[in-house]
């Protein structure tokens, strides 16, 4: 399989592309990351909300059990204290609840962040390249099978500009068809370099 252009213009084009494709994958998942981590500061709301309420709560119980000790009056003394205990415990979900939305939230900008310029840097890259490795692939088949030649300057007569079929012969379809080996031979040429696929030695 070849991946590169025999061409070094067009090879150093198709490097520059690889290497501008790859800056902006890594960009995308710098980005995102960046995204996510921001988005997973405001996480430190409800951790301070679950602390604040565990607090709370671990005071509440105390003095419930403290007031429970009373004679007489420390069982329905210490019924305010378990109630706004068990309220405190809401307090606590719901820093719990606030700390899982952002962390929900921060992953799924993370992914979007970086996941839609790098999806949209494959599907124009890879387009490509996939379509360059075709292409040469199929005009290496062309070129090592029997009559080779022959068919690569079809290929190149269908293919090309007439001007640039012109620039070969004047009427390059006549010489073809009369088997001009000059003419045949030039024409294979310009459909190998027109692929980026170099000439078998």
């Amino acid at each position: 399989m070849q991946l590169y252009s025999s061409s070094a213009p067009v090879r150093a084009r198709q490097i520059t592309a690889d290497v501008v494709a790859l800056a902006l994958v890594v960009a995308a998942v710098v980005a995102g990351s960046a995204a996510a981590a921001f988005i997973r500061t405001f996480a430190d709301l409800g951790r301070r909300v679950e602390d604040a309420g565990l607090g709370f709560q671990r005071s509440m119980s105390d003095a419930a059990e403290t007031i429970a000790g009373l004679p007489l009056v420390g069982e329905a003394a210490g019924r305010p204290f378990v109630g706004a205990g068990d309220a405190a415990s809401q307090v606590v979900a719901a820093g719990r609840d606030q700390q899982e939305v952002v962390g929900t939230a921060s992953l799924v900008v993370g992914l979007l962040v970086a996941g839609i310029p790098i999806v949209v840097v494959l599907l124009t890259w890879l387009r490509r390249r996939i379509a360059f490795v075709r292409r040469a692939a199929a005009v290496s088949a062309l070129h090592r099978s029997e009559g080779g030649d022959d068919l690569l300057a079809l290929r190149a007569l269908s293919t090309l500009e007439p001007a640039v079929l012109r620039s070969v012969a004047p009427n390059p379809v006549a010489a073809w068809r009369t088997g001009d080996a000059d003419v045949v031979g030039r024409l294979a040429d310009l459909a190998l370099r027109d692929a980026g696929v170099g000439r078998a030695r």
